[in-house]
């Protein structure tokens, strides 16, 4: 069931948002970034084909992508959260964000230019096709119709051509100048946050017969109990966790260590009492353990190299968790 806040379907907003945004997001993307021709040094050229006519291509591609799977996506949306059983529901906004931005930074410009191409394809084949009222299995598509896709794929081969050498500059740029400075304030705030969710789901524990309704996927929304005085209380823990570790006050480690400590109590006591009190229960102990492993690797390794690699590692696997069920609800997805 799709997801509702005052009216407004969750799922659709995001489609909504996501076809506003993407073309934006591309055209600052090829104007920002000093992408060079690998066959002209001419900046006329240049800025016609880098800051011009490649952003307008892919966006138009976007578009066409977006709006043609619309109902796909939102579909895809709505099941998405139901599928990522591995990771606690209450940190899948997190992980969701550095998801996002793994996407951008290594999936997104490399799929971008063969949604370009499957999409200029496509139009020039509903265009000379559109008269058709039914289609079978055996039906055939006539050589103008393939000339005409061949011809239309031209424009994004050509654009997709002349960035391919600079995606790798795309790549650098986005990780090098935006995603490692932000890295340690990210770090800030994942660990204020993860310490104050496991504060909140620890105390939801004693409310819910000892499984945490946080971290429970199948719950019956009709047994919710009112659950905002716990959300308030997570609220006011965060900002002042983010204030401790921000003023750099040593007392935040032993916050750190208390969160720690939680995390792996909630863990287990969902894993023995949710197989015992609810039927079909699903585990979250894999997304726990990253969360662990992320936490952990703060406050129990004093070596600053084990510690960041483990970090690292923490998010690129939830990441990775992310884009691998997203895609599989996809394709999946009626």
């Amino acid at each position: 069931m799709s997801k509702e806040i005052k009216g407004i379907i969750v799922s659709r907003l995001i489609i909504l948002l996501s076809i506003i945004f993407v073309p934006i997001a591309i055209f600052l993307i090829y104007n920002f970034v000093d992408f060079n021709l690998w066959y002209s040094n001419d900046p006329v050229l240049k800025i016609l084909v880098i800051k011009i006519i490649c952003p307008t291509i892919f966006s138009i591609s976007w578009l066409f992508f977006l709006i043609l799977f619309i109902n796909r996506f939102a579909n895809t949306l709505d099941d998405f959260d139901r599928l990522i059983s591995v990771v606690p529901s209450r940190l899948k906004f997190f992980y969701g964000i550095n998801a996002i931005y793994i996407m951008a930074i290594f999936i997104f410009p490399i799929i971008t230019p063969v949604i370009s191409i499957l999409s200029f394809a496509s139009m020039a084949w509903r265009l000379t096709t559109f008269r058709k009222e039914i289609w079978e299995e055996d039906t055939k598509i006539s050589i103008f119709t393939w000339i005409m896709m061949v011809l239309a794929s031209i424009i994004p081969i050509f654009c997709t051509a002349s960035v391919i050498p600079e995606f790798f500059v795309l790549a650098s740029f986005l990780w090098n100048v935006i995603w490692v400075p932000l890295l340690p304030y990210l770090f800030i705030i994942s660990y204020s946050l993860f310490t104050a969710l496991a504060i909140g789901s620890f105390i939801f524990l004693f409310y819910n017969a000892g499984i945490s309704e946080y971290e429970q996927l199948w719950v019956d929304s009709s047994k919710k109990q009112n659950i905002w005085n716990i959300r308030i209380l997570e609220i006011i823990l965060f900002a002042f966790f983010l204030f401790l570790d921000l003023g750099n006050y040593e007392v935040i480690n032993l916050f750190y260590m208390a969160g720690f400590i939680l995390i792996i109590i909630t863990s287990f006591v969902n894993l023995i009492q949710g197989k015992t009190k609810v039927k079909g229960f699903k585990s979250h102990l894999f997304g726990y353990l990253i969360a662990t492993i992320f936490i952990g690797s703060n406050v129990i390794f004093s070596t600053a190299q084990i510690s960041e690699i483990l970090r690292v590692w923490s998010l690129l696997i939830s990441a990775i968790l992310y884009v691998f069920v997203f895609f599989y609800t996809f394709l999946h997805t009626e």
